[in-house]
């Protein structure tokens, strides 16, 4: 349980990157919240530390040497995916987060989601909203076991990716010396983002426990030891 400032920067980060699409920096955060920067500081520390959002060397906005890189569903570095609103562009931190940012904002119907297959380059694009998945014969791969995602999130995330087809996903496989993680129709990744963040952007969220987690992904059609759940 997180204290109420810090609830209040983490609902700051979450809706400054909502509105813009890119981490606001401490002193927009100090302004939105009331807190001197240093106690924003402190804040956004402890919601690293409670897996909240990532702090890391590689983004855009300063927090005392470190930066916003992730806010899931948002990233501040490209991982792959553009995700395009009516007047809003973000970084997609994932096939899984790039599907997800329509589910989470009520006032975007629907996004353009693009990215290049790993395997051959090829460009994709999907039209993702929240009445139904978006058409296609394309595959997600996810390369990391979700209960090893955070041992490196950034890693695991830049591996969650779209490919045309499971030839493609053997090909890429094959010249990155990996074993395949887990295959997925887009309808699939689709009901996978649906409801996973919901109410992310609201006082009073809290991260999904390991038990409710597994509720979820087999609720979605998710299967086997990958997603922490039985073969059948």
């Amino acid at each position: 349980m997180i204290d109420d400032r810090t609830e209040d920067v983490r609902v700051a980060v979450y809706r400054g990157f909502a509105r813009t699409g890119r981490p606001p920096g401490t002193s927009e955060l100090a302004s939105a919240t009331g807190l001197p920067p240093e106690q924003v500081r402190q804040a956004l520390r402890r919601l690293h530390a409670s897996r909240d959002l990532v702090l890391g060397g590689d983004a855009t906005a300063e927090v005392d040497g470190e930066r916003i890189v992730m806010a899931h569903p948002f990233a501040s570095v490209p991982l792959g995916f553009s995700v395009m609103g009516e007047r809003t562009l973000w970084w997609g931190g994932c096939a899984w987060d790039s599907f997800a940012i329509p589910h989470l904002l009520p006032e975007v119907p629907d996004v353009l989601v693009a990215t290049r297959c790993p395997g051959c380059d090829s460009a994709h694009a999907w039209v993702v909203g929240r009445d139904a998945p978006p058409p296609g014969g394309q595959v997600a791969h996810f390369l990391v076991p979700v209960q090893r995602v955070w041992d490196d999130v950034v890693h695991s995330c830049a591996n969650q990716r779209l490919f045309c087809s499971v030839r493609c996903v053997d090909r890429w496989l094959e010249h990155a010396g990996e074993r395949r993680g887990y295959v997925m129709d887009l309808a699939t990744l689709w009901r996978l983002a649906r409801g996973w963040y919901a109410g992310r952007l609201e006082f009073g969220y809290t991260r999904r426990d390991p038990s409710s987690a597994a509720a979820y992904f087999a609720e979605v059609g998710l299967r086997g030891p990958f997603w922490g759940l039985p073969d059948s």
